[in-house]
């Protein structure tokens, strides 16, 4: 572990910490008083508690990664980092096993944390990095060292570690055509794609020893300067806090989502497909922002694209045993629009793997990646749907056969890993 950068002051520490949970109090005293505002005010209410839960597992995941070794350290991380999501999904498919409506929810989340992710997340990381840029080379008057770190950093790099998770959301971006080809998220694809994230730790975990550059900022900068049993402590305690507040917040903000929607005259499952991974994975994303401006490119993508790994296999995976749990089948049923809500993200997975394969991710590439992001919100009928899944698998398709060789590569360390990769 790389030593914490100027820790914060003990007052500022308070201040940050008091702020986040006074974010989450309302949610709180509303549930606990029994009190039912209008159903826009509980999405206000409940998903600022929302993301105040998501900054404090963040917080508590950056605690405890001083102590985890490696790589390994940043799949936690990035699980970690994005359990809301996970919550608030999971919400939804159990609900959906009695209020069938609520099953067509899951699928929108679901589906819209993960392009959210990659459309919006990995080009907002290039963005960053140009920022940084530019920033160093103006300080040096565009001379000297910074400017020589400009010029020459002008596309996103990922270290040959990451042809890990690149390899395995390969495996996951085959898996994740079946449940739109089935009709169905059934229980057989639940368990290989559990069983493709278990081996994905195990792969990651192998490269335990290797040196981890990665260096903690704010809250847990200055928490990884306790002592191991403190600091074990503290991040238990944001653990617990992040728990009760998801349990407060997840349902109402969940239930108030789909009655906004209703009221406003919208199409709930698109509002439930933006807002809610909005809420859940804003944390995350900001700092994935902040580690591209400080030039750190190869830490946020990798951050980005573990939790990529997990929400595409994973997730996944959590639906039908929860569909179950809430009392459906074994198997989390999908329409027609939900077949190519999914149809639409495993194409989408396929692109943003293409342009990552490399282990370089151009200025071009991000925007390409964005434009096809932005555009299902001009054009939200089902039918362009389909259209931009196709053109995802045409440019997806035809950059991975031009780049077969960075393919295999990625593939070896799924087959074969080899240590101490860097």
């Amino acid at each position: 572990m790389s030593r914490a950068s100027e820790p914060i002051s003990r007052e500022t520490l308070l201040v940050r910490i008091a702020g986040t949970l006074v974010i989450a109090l309302p949610a709180v005293v509303t549930r606990v008083g029994g009190l039912h505002p209008s159903a826009t005010a509980e999405v206000l209410v409940h998903g600022a508690a929302v993301l105040s839960a998501a900054i404090l597992l963040l917080w508590a995941a950056e605690t405890a990664r001083a102590d985890i070794p490696g790589p390994l350290a940043m799949a936690v991380l990035a699980l970690t980092a994005v359990l809301p999501q996970y919550a608030v999904d999971v919400y939804y498919a159990y609900t959906g096993g009695t209020r069938p409506g609520y099953s067509a929810y899951a699928a929108a989340t679901m589906t819209g944390a993960n392009r959210l992710l990659v459309g919006f997340g990995w080009a907002l990381v290039a963005l960053a990095l140009a920022l940084g840029i530019r920033r160093l080379a103006g300080r040096s008057g565009g001379s000297g060292r910074h400017a020589a770190r400009g010029p020459g950093r002008r596309d996103v790099r990922l270290a040959a570690r990451h042809r890990v998770e690149l390899g395995f959301l390969a495996l996951a971006a085959v898996l994740g055509f079946i449940p739109a080809l089935t009709g169905e998220i059934g229980w057989y694809i639940a368990i290989l794609l559990i069983a493709v994230y278990v081996l994905y730790l195990a792969r990651v975990a192998r490269g335990g020893r290797e040196k981890d550059a990665w260096t903690p900022e704010g809250v847990p900068a200055w928490l990884v300067t306790l002592p191991r049993r403190e600091r074990w402590i503290a991040a238990a305690a944001g653990f617990t806090l992040a728990k009760i507040i998801l349990v407060v917040s997840t349902a109402r903000f969940g239930d108030a989502l789909v009655v906004t929607g209703a009221s406003l005259g919208s199409d709930e499952f698109l509002l439930v497909q933006l807002l809610a991974p909005v809420a859940a994975e804003a944390p995350v994303l900001l700092v994935a922002a902040m580690l591209a401006w400080r030039l750190r490119d190869a830490d946020a993508i990798g951050t980005l694209l573990s939790s990529k790994v997990n929400q595409w296999t994973l997730l996944i995976a959590c639906l039908p045993f929860a569909y179950r749990a809430g009392g459906g089948g074994w198997s989390l049923p999908l329409d027609s629009r939900q077949i190519e809500e999914v149809l639409l993200t495993a194409s989408q997975t396929v692109l943003g793997l293409s342009l990552l394969i490399d282990l370089v991710f151009r200025r071009w590439e991000a925007a390409v990646l964005f434009v096809l992001f932005a555009v299902q919100f001009v054009l939200p009928g089902e039918e362009a749907r389909l259209v931009l899944a196709g053109i995802c698998l045409a440019i997806g398709f035809s950059v991975l056969i031009a780049r077969y060789r960075d393919l295999a590569q990625a593939m070896e360390t799924v087959v074969r890993p080899r240590r101490g990769a860097r």
